[in-house]
């Protein structure tokens, strides 16, 4: 099974073209979308991209399109949560996949809010915990350690850095890790950057797809999709990992 997750940028309207072209070169099965508020740009994209089935509310950032019809399908808002996340179980499949889109802005406030929505989204599927499940999106965080080039922010978020003192903790990546999941890119690219944002200039790392510690082995592939259509599709770049 092939996954991809995409963040298609304030809905996607206009570029429905360039975000199918990238789906059917990914010949994914399950596609989870962040930002995807426009249900008529969804059904656009899954038209053009031919997937059987897809899944979309206005003003809610998540959405999926599928190659074969899903067993099951639902949104889920913890409270105090910016956004609700979806859960979708593919026909046939022994996985439920959970697509996520976490709060933005790089600051100390909003990343203590990211860790909060998180925990919140972990005991909301505690009782799947044990399974195999994915959880794959938009975390808008960047991995414990990494430093910040502030410079290379639009100058309208420095200043949420400056408030921050500087630098930034963060915390939400750790925060799954301690959960017990691990980061399926860094099980196949120990070094590699990782970048997905911006498509156009690509130097932070905001999207991931992580599973249970026990179903490592599982995943075969995990890779940053790179196309000559992605700076016209979106802001972001979308990321693929592939499961037995």
């Amino acid at each position: 099974m092939r996954l991809l997750s995409y963040n298609i940028r304030y809905g996607g309207a206009g570029r429905e073209e360039p975000i199918a072209r990238i789906i059917k070169a990914c010949h994914p099965d399950i596609v989870l979308f962040q930002e995807a508020t426009r249900p008529d740009v969804v059904e656009r994209i899954a038209d053009r991209a031919g997937m059987v089935e897809w899944r979309s509310y206005s003003k809610q950032s998540l959405a999926f399109l599928s190659r074969e019809n899903v067993a099951f399908a639902q949104w889920h808002r913890p409270r105090f949560s910016h956004h609700a996340f979806v859960e979708v179980v593919p026909a046939g499949e022994r996985v439920r996949i959970f697509g996520v889109h976490l709060s933005a802005v790089h600051s100390s406030p909003t990343e203590w809010r990211r860790v909060f929505e998180l925990r919140a989204l972990l005991r909301s599927i505690a009782h799947h915990q044990h399974g195999f499940h994915v959880l794959a999106g938009d975390f808008n965080t960047l991995e414990p350690k990494t430093r910040l080039d502030v410079r290379r922010l639009p100058p309208r978020l420095r200043p949420f850095v400056w408030l921050s003192g500087g630098r930034i903790k963060w915390r939400t990546i750790q925060t799954v890790l301690d959960a017990g999941y691990v980061d399926a890119y860094r099980l196949h690219h120990a070094l590699a950057p990782g970048h997905t944002f911006p498509s156009w200039d690509p130097h932070l790392r905001l999207d991931y797809i992580f599973v249970p510690e026990t179903c490592r082995d599982r995943v075969l592939a995990c890779d940053v999709v790179t196309h000559p259509a992605a700076a016209e599709a979106s802001d972001h770049l979308p990321i693929s990992a592939d499961f037995e």
